[in-house]
């Protein structure tokens, strides 16, 4: 197991940020969403400045290294489904709301998309088309990506194992499955292997394959993020990363999930759960979680600190500055 003082954990100065107990959600300060000034290009050279992390709700981040920004699943529209009102309905248009993704996004060179699920992948093709960022994912994230129009030079199809070098920080493709929901199965099964029509609604975004991603910053941490609730154990070895964004699970169906995963990963120093929020809800503090949700975070939680006592958990708040 890795040395546990090696590892470097420090919170943003602007956000004290609480540790969550087993027995139930703590709050973490809070500071804005982050803003540059321009677009940097991008270099090969290391990175220059700091590194912070931030959430933004269901597996969504943005990480910024130095100038330069990457994106993991940035979906913000979070449009009204019924998903969380019992009434869902697999018909729901598709509708970017511009205006949140705007203020949020004001710069990307990297996405990276987990699966194509629209709580995943909906604002995917508006936010490359705004920034030129180039958007990493699977085949059907590339065949998605030209139905929107996208350029074929900036999406880059994988498949996982990959390790793709961007100079100030690498990314590790690493094959990975969906989340199983209480009849062992999922929404919207399938993957696209030309090129589709435009999607209309929710029903015509597949989860399209799983991936999951490692980002090691040059001289800062590794971290690993997770976009659903399930995982291919073996492809897990030896990444031992220092930070794991570990998604909620949706039903008992995954078995021995928080045991598997956290030793598969060599019990990380930072545990951080994602996919708890309720996603159909504004990106505002203190962040609403369905009551179901709750019990299975707490669950969840319980058993990190059960397996990996001596991980560190942090409940992340809404565009709070995280730095590990």
């Amino acid at each position: 197991m890795p040395n546990l003082d090696r590892r470097r954990f420090l919170r943003d100065a602007a956000a004290s940020t609480a540790l969550l107990s087993a027995g139930g959600l703590a709050a973490a300060a809070r500071t804005g969403p982050a803003h540059a000034a321009a677009p940097a290009a991008a270099s090969t050279s290391r990175r220059s400045g700091p590194v912070s992390f931030r959430w933004w709700g269901t597996s969504a981040w943005r990480i910024d290294i130095g100038n330069r920004t990457v994106l993991v699943d940035p979906f913000l529209s979070r449009i009204d489904t019924g998903l969380f009102r019992g009434a869902f309905d697999q018909a729901t248009k598709l509708e970017v709301r511009t205006d949140v993704v705007d203020s949020l996004v004001d710069r990307a060179e990297t996405v990276l998309v987990t699966h194509t699920h629209w709580d995943h992948y909906m604002d995917v093709p508006y936010v490359v088309g705004r920034t030129g960022a180039r958007a990493v994912g699977t085949l059907t994230a590339y065949h998605l990506g030209l139905a929107y129009g996208l350029p074929a030079g900036k999406l880059s199809p994988v498949r996982g194992g990959e390790v793709l070098d961007f100079g100030a920080y690498t990314v590790e493709v690493v094959g990975s499955l969906h989340s199983r929901n209480a009849s062992y199965s999922m929404a919207f099964p399938g993957v696209r292997v030309s090129r589709p029509a435009k999607p209309e609604t929710i029903a015509d975004l597949p989860e399209g394959d799983t991936l999951a991603y490692q980002v090691r910053v040059a001289g800062g941490p590794s971290v690993f993020f997770m976009g659903a609730s399930d995982f291919a154990e073996r492809n897990l070895t030896g990444l031992a990363p220092d930070v794991a964004m570990v998604a909620l699970p949706s039903s008992t169906s995954t078995a021995d999930y928080a045991e598997r995963l956290l030793d598969a990963l060599d019990r990380p120093a930072v545990v951080v759960p994602v996919h708890f929020d309720n996603f159909e809800t504004e990106l505002r503090n203190p962040v609403t979680v369905a009551p179901g949700d709750r019990e299975r975070l707490d669950t969840l939680l319980a058993a990190v600190r059960r397996v990996s006592p001596r991980s560190r958990v942090i409940v992340p708040e809404y565009h709070t500055a995280y730095h590990f």
